[in-house]
């Protein structure tokens, strides 16, 4: 398969480029996208300041859309939030500028969104149907969903996963909660009541080629493994799978003083169902949480998660 990727050079994007036979990447820094990726057809795209060129859609039969500010890297003040907006919802816009200018276009845009969609609903499940919040990441996901619909009336079939918390030991989340849990210093967030809807790095590749792939998946594809955990559950597992106390609690006022807004990310509360990957025959490599972490963590074979 020949598609394109944006946000290639990223955690999830790297992964994903091992699974695709010709890719081709848009890239702010195509010659240090090179060196990364020998093989790769390359173009340059600065997001913000217009459409990709053209060619660089020909021959594509899908795109994978995965660039985005992080939310997880410095302190939300507001021009970080309208970076975090911006990068997303004009970034989005920008592509599918670009789509519609492509001399051929591809059959499906699998475009990146985020469970941040549904906001904090304590112990509600959430399936695909269920209706967005209204806080900060809620808003910017469903302007960034809106803008990938934009593809629609082009003839291109418009895939949003919305995507957990990704456990990969190169980067995301669980990478960031390593080193304290090795040392000893890990431990619930706030109250460990809140849920977690977490998913392995190779089922969220997979979960992306499957939308590829299913053409009756249209819109929202929660991208969460089939069984959310609550936060004290999911510390205390990862604690055992290193062989770790995890006796030390963040407490939510501490949270809150160190990392202002994005706190309430940590300490929200998420309960997201995969109804749409199930009805549509996914089979998850990595179903059951001791199993992804043993996998991400300490590298064992997927077998070790059934």
């Amino acid at each position: 398969m020949r598609a394109l990727v944006t946000g290639a050079t990223g955690f999830v994007g790297r992964r994903l480029l091992e699974q695709i036979d010709d890719p081709v990447m848009l890239s702010r820094d195509p010659d240090r996208a090179r060196q990364m990726f020998d093989g790769a057809t390359l173009h340059r795209w600065e997001p913000m300041e217009g459409p990709p060129p053209a060619a660089a859609f020909d021959g594509v039969e899908a795109v994978f859309h995965l660039a985005g500010d992080s939310i997880g890297e410095g302190r939300w003040t507001e021009a970080k939030k309208r970076r975090i907006r911006a990068s997303r919802v004009i970034g989005t816009e920008n592509l599918v500028r670009g789509l519609a200018a492509a001399r051929s276009r591809p059959k499906v845009l699998v475009s990146a969104s985020a469970i941040g969609f549904y906001g904090s609903r304590g112990d509600e499940v959430l399936t695909e149907q269920s209706a967005a919040g209204d806080d900060f990441l809620a808003q910017v996901c469903q302007a960034w969903e809106e803008a990938s619909r934009g593809a629609e009336p082009l003839g291109v079939r418009v895939v949003n996963p919305r995507i957990g918390v990704v456990l990969g030991e190169q980067g995301g989340a669980l990478a960031k909660m390593l080193l304290p849990f090795r040392l000893g210093l890990g431990g619930r967030l706030g109250s460990g009541r809140q849920w977690m809807s977490w998913v392995h790095l190779d089922d969220l590749i997979g979960l992306m080629l499957h939308g590829v792939r299913h053409g009756e998946i249209v819109g929202a594809m929660n991208a969460v493994a089939p069984e959310p955990v609550m936060n004290r559950d999911f510390t205390r597992t990862l604690a055992e799978v290193l062989h770790r106390p995890a006796v030390l609690p963040a407490p939510a006022i501490g949270l809150r003083l160190m990392l202002g807004e994005f706190a309430d990310v940590l300490l929200g509360s998420q309960r997201v169902t995969s109804t749409v990957a199930e009805k549509t025959g996914y089979r998850f490599v990595h179903p059951r949480l001791r199993g992804a972490l043993e996998s991400a963590v300490l590298g064992q074979p997927a077998e070790a998660s059934h």
